[in-house]
Formats: C-alpha cells, structure tokens, sequence
C-alpha cells in the first residue's frame, strides 16, 4: 500500500507549537498523544538502516511511537488482536448492535471522559444482559465484547459503542445452546428504554457522589437543581440503539470487526492537502444518504476536533462481557463449543514465542513480507546499521511546555 502524500503528523508539526502555545489547558494524555504522532518513524525515536542482500538498495527504517491514537500504528496491533480472537469464533450468527447517546450527554462526557464512557460501558452491558436473560425475548447468557468510538466522520464529538454479539447464548443451567431467531437478536426499541433508564441512574449517582466536574458553559450544572433540569428533556428522547444488517458469518466478523477495534479518529488517507493554514479532508454526511464530501477545516479547528478523542490514559475502549468476560472466558467457550457441536481449537505450541522483531510479527500475522526488497523484490532487507535515537531537543521541548503549564 502506497504512503498517503499527507498525514496527520504533517499538520502537528506545522501547526502543533502554535497550537499548543494557544491551547494551555490541553490535557497531558493529548500533549502526550501530539508528540508521539510527530515523532512517529522519524530519527527522534532511531531506528536502522537496511540493505537488500540481492541488490544492494538501501533505506532508513525509523520505529513507530505505537500511541493508540496514531494513524500510522494500528496494522500490527489490529492483526494481533485477530490472531487472539480466532479462536473465540462461534459457529452461530452474529449481530452488531450500536448504542449512542443524545448531544447533551456528549457534552457532559467530554468534560468527564473517563467517568461518563464507563457509564456507557456499564449501562449498554446490563441493558444487553438483562434483557437477553429476559425469558419474553431469549431467555439466554450471552457473550458479547464493545467497541468506544467517540467521532462521527465530521470529526464532532459523537460517543457510541460497536456491540458484536453471537446470536445466542447458554441456558441457565449450561445444559442448552439457545438461538436467536434468524436474522433478530432483540428488539432495539426494548433495548432502547432500558438503557436510556440504566445511563441516566447511573449519571445521577456519579453526581451525587462528586464524581462529575462542569465548567464553561455548562459550569452551571453543579447546582443539582440546574442538574435536574438540564436532564428533564433528556429523560422524554428516544435514545439511539440500531442494529446493523448481521454479518453473513462467523468468517466475516473478524475481518469487519478489525476495522473497528483499532480505528483513530481519522485516516491519513481521507486528507488531501493543506494550503494556507487550511485542512481539506473527506468525510460521509449520513444525514445526507452517505454522500462522499469534502470538508475544509483550519489547521487550529482540525488539530482541536482530532484532540476531542484522546482517551484517558490507561482507559479500554475495548471490553468483554457475559460468556466471553475475561473470567470464565476460557471455560465457557469450550461449553458453547461442544453444545454447537463444534470442534476443540488447535492450540498453538507454547513453546514458540512470538517473535520480538516487529517485522517478523507482521510476517507471521498478516502473510506479507516487510523484508521484501521493494526495488528488485527477489532481496531481502536486512539490517546493517542502527540509529540511535535522537529525542533531546524533544525532550527538553515536551518538559518546558510541561513545566509553563503548571
């Protein structure tokens, strides 16, 4: 695959010291994110020089930040998370079922990520669970993992959750594998309600016990009347719950679900150019029926709205529920397995370790050779010289910016 012409590491580091002279209150997760991105395969963090053994052509490999909001680092971390759940694959249908919550709420969440997305975490996994346990509906413990998203294609703000779940799950008692009907898993307007209710209770506890901060325009929100009242309307929306078309099977899941665990906000491909200060990029206007557009931000605007969806640090955006809960994952499976009659996974050896070079685990996870000589493609590349980093003038940059804020 060619290198896009524009990335966005270009743009932060045009723009990036402007921005950040501008911009004191960053958080220190997205001044963290902006210099990872710029340093990214450049000699501020080494790398090596390769030649190939055929004919002679030479390249400089730099390493990658692997910062999860990267744009240029996700290929081997999504190929390794597929590797780990292949054998996860039930022989069933599967759905994918998207929670989101109303403008209001994503204007709470930004200014309280970490609490107000665990809600979202919280409130869609018992919504699910409980009514999947429902007898009315299917009467099952099912197994399921979320996927946080936090952008729509315009870059805005727009939190919701990717569901994949098997369209089944086990009896209560573990002696039976129940189905979904073909083509339903549950109703979305039941689905719908119960989580609008679990979300806002959950909310009103978080407030009660001191957990949520407000400032600027919604400063006023600390007042629990003011609270109560910005909440009223909200409490009477329809919340948003859809279910996708279900995958047309197991095999496919994987393959389309990989494209969701490891997004970032934007793809370097969907850039076009920067002229003047201005950052022309394309998007899909779903309140358009899907049209193709192309949308002209400044640098400032596009460098803001990419920071909206710098997570906190240490926090997953990627978790596993019911039969497939870390726990009892393991054990589970290997029920479900037999009571769809399926056959027991073939074990890789433990004794072969993944391979530490990172090339090598590209290799061995995706099929494709990164060793390949690109000029005479016969070669190999192979290492001949190391470069050391060079992260000082980097350094010493990130720390007086650090030490100006506070």
């Amino acid at each position: 695959m060619n290198r896009p012409k524009l990335e966005v590491a270009d743009i932060f580091r045009r723009y990036g010291i402007a921005y950040r002279e501008k911009h004191a209150s960053m958080s220190t997760a997205q001044r963290r994110a902006m210099t990872a991105i710029e340093v990214c395969r450049t000699a501020a963090l080494g790398g090596q020089i390769e030649q190939c053994d055929a004919c002679g052509h030479q390249r400089i490999c730099y390493r990658s930040c692997r910062n999860r909001h990267c744009p240029r680092c996700q290929s081997l971390a999504r190929a390794e998370w597929i590797q780990h759940r292949q054998a996860e694959l039930l022989d069933c249908e599967y759905f994918h079922v998207v929670f989101t919550v109303p403008e209001e709420i994503a204007a709470i969440a930004y200014q309280n990520k970490e609490v107000v997305y665990g809600i979202l975490f919280r409130a869609t996994a018992e919504t699910l669970r409980t009514r999947a346990a429902d007898p009315k509906h299917l009467g099952a413990e099912i197994g399921f993992f979320d996927v946080l998203h936090t952008w729509g294609s315009n870059l805005m703000h727009h939190p919701h959750l990717h569901c994949v779940i098997p369209g089944g799950g086990l009896s209560a008692d573990g002696t039976r594998w129940i189905p979904c009907k073909p083509g339903f898993f549950l109703p979305v307007r039941v689905l719908s309600r119960l989580f609008r209710r679990l979300f806002l209770e959950h909310l009103q506890s978080a407030f009660e016990s001191g957990k949520l901060q407000f400032f600027n325009a919604l400063s006023d929100l600390q007042d629990p009347r003011q609270f109560a009242r910005y909440l009223a309307p909200v409490r009477k929306k329809k919340w948003v719950v859809y279910a996708k078309r279900p995958f047309a099977g197991p095999e496919q899941v994987l393959d389309y679900v990989g494209r969701y665990t490891h997004r970032v906000a934007i793809s370097n491909n969907r850039l076009l150019d920067i002229e003047g200060g201005q950052v022309r990029l394309q998007w899909k206007d779903y309140r358009d029926q899907g049209q193709q557009k192309v949308m002209t931000l400044s640098a400032e605007e596009f460098i803001r709205r990419f920071l909206l969806h710098v997570l906190p640090d240490g926090f997953q955006r990627i978790r596993y529920y019911g039969f497939l809960g870390n726990r009892y994952r393991q054990e589970k499976l290997a029920r479900c397995r037999q009571l769809l009659g399926m056959a027991t996974p073939v074990k890789a050896p433990s004794e072969s370790p993944s391979p530490e070079d990172y090339r090598d685990r590209h290799e061995d996870l995706t099929g494709s050779s990164l060793r390949e000589c690109p000029i005479c493609h016969r070669g190999r590349m192979m290492t001949v010289e190391t470069v050391e980093a060079h992260r000082r003038s980097e350094e010493r940059r990130v720390g007086k910016e650090c030490r100006s804020r506070w």
